[in-house]
């Protein structure tokens, strides 16, 4: 696969997911955006990638923030002079094991707003950016953008909801130039995971019929593949990356 010199936004990419395929794309090839809420670190981690900034650029946005969704990629245009991939990553998934009587509305809102609605603001300025060479686009769900898990309902809805939007995008601008799917990983052994005690740890691992979580390396090579060219004729589709999760 070959990125040589194109631009890759990557939303939360300071870590997990979104870091692994920034550091893939770069080392492909790819002009690469880090986005965090945290502008210090994605201008950290872009140093590390390209300590003079040649082929990295960290930029700060809150993607539940459309005015700051935009200036992002017009800074991105600004600096780079275009845009041909973007892998709408940054996601929460707030409070656990919760109910839906019990979830509040603060934390509601607070979830479609990042998960959800950041997506759909992403996604509103990244198309106009891509129109006049053709792009591509990964956004992040999830399995349970698939199915139902008790105690999430928020991120489940958001998650189901970016499966929507790809599919509307993909038919909206499928003779554009501009392929737009979404991956659905199961459990992922990210750094968050160690923040879990170890009998959760091993529920989630438990919960794949391969018996253990997907490595971010496996949820990144996949991304790249949709990306590229490999996939030229892939458009509006969802992929599980689960280990057999839905075939239960």
């Amino acid at each position: 696969m070959n990125f040589q010199n194109k631009v890759a936004v990557i939303t939360g990419s300071t870590t997990g997911i979104g870091e692994a395929v920034a550091e893939q794309l770069h080392q492909h090839g790819a002009k690469v955006v880090i986005v965090s809420r945290s502008p210090e670190q994605a201008i950290k981690k872009a140093k590390q990638l390209s300590s003079q900034g040649q082929q990295a650029l960290g930029i700060g946005c809150d993607v539940s923030q459309p005015e700051q969704v935009q200036k992002m990629i017009a800074e991105v245009i600004k600096h780079f002079g275009g845009l041909d991939y973007a892998v709408n990553n940054a996601g929460i998934t707030g409070e656990h094991g919760k109910n839906i009587t019990e979830q509040t509305v603060e934390n509601w809102d607070k979830v479609i707003a990042t998960s959800l609605s950041g997506v759909f603001y992403c996604l509103k300025y990244e198309i106009p950016a891509m129109m006049k060479f053709g792009g591509s686009i990964v956004n992040l769900s999830a399995v349970n953008g698939l199915v139902g898990i008790p105690g999430l309902a928020p991120y489940t809805v958001a998650k189901h909801g970016i499966i929507g939007l790809t599919q509307t995008a993909a038919l909206e601008f499928a003779t554009q130039g501009i392929r737009i799917n979404a991956v659905a990983p199961g459990y992922v052994q990210t750094p968050r995971m160690s923040e879990f005690p170890d009998n959760i740890v091993r529920s989630f691992a438990n919960s794949h019929p391969m018996k253990r979580m997907a490595k971010m390396r496996e949820i990144a090579d996949f991304i790249l593949f949709l990306l590229s060219e490999n996939a030229a004729f892939c458009t509006g589709g969802v992929y599980p990356i689960d280990g057999g999760y839905l075939a239960e």
